[in-house]
């Protein structure tokens, strides 16, 4: 299986922002990818996970939610074919509770809290296509707080 070069290139940007705090230049690097592959016309995969780091280093929560729509509308688009040959570790239904996750979190911060604990729903919903790893764990632990800032009983 050939690496995916603008996978690579995104998750580079991850890299920038997660694990050295460079929030702006992993910023700037979304940007330049999502010109490279042509915005939201891009391929499905790449406009969802590009959407949903680039939702991850926004500064106001209107854009977070902006982008974290787009990676959610493009998602519906993408096969676990396409997935699998991207090297993703993840089905497509594994993609889910993390976008709804995000979503649910924007919406709580912007004070919709009927939208944020229906996102809560689905992302709930969609938590048994993630295995036992360190990724399940993190999108668990992101939702027991999330439910916990809505008084949600997990």
């Amino acid at each position: 299986m050939t690496a995916d070069p603008t996978m690579a290139r995104i998750g580079q940007g991850v890299e920038l922002h997660h694990h050295q705090g460079r929030r702006d230049a992993a910023r700037d690097l979304f940007a330049q990818i999502w010109d490279d592959i042509g915005g939201e016309q891009g391929d499905p995969l790449h406009v969802c996970v590009l959407a949903h780091s680039m939702a991850d280093v926004q500064d106001d929560v209107g854009q977070e939610l902006m982008w974290d729509l787009r990676a959610l509308a493009a998602v519906e688009r993408v096969t676990d074919e396409r997935v699998a040959e991207a090297g993703v570790p993840l089905s497509v239904a594994g993609l889910y509770p993390s976008l709804h996750l995000n979503l649910a979190d924007c919406y709580r911060k912007l004070g919709d809290l009927d939208r944020a604990r229906e996102h809560l729903r689905q992302a709930r919903d969609g938590i048994g296509a993630l295995g036992d790893d360190d990724y399940g764990q993190l999108i668990k632990g992101g939702l027991e707080r999330l439910a916990a800032q809505l008084d949600e009983t997990a």
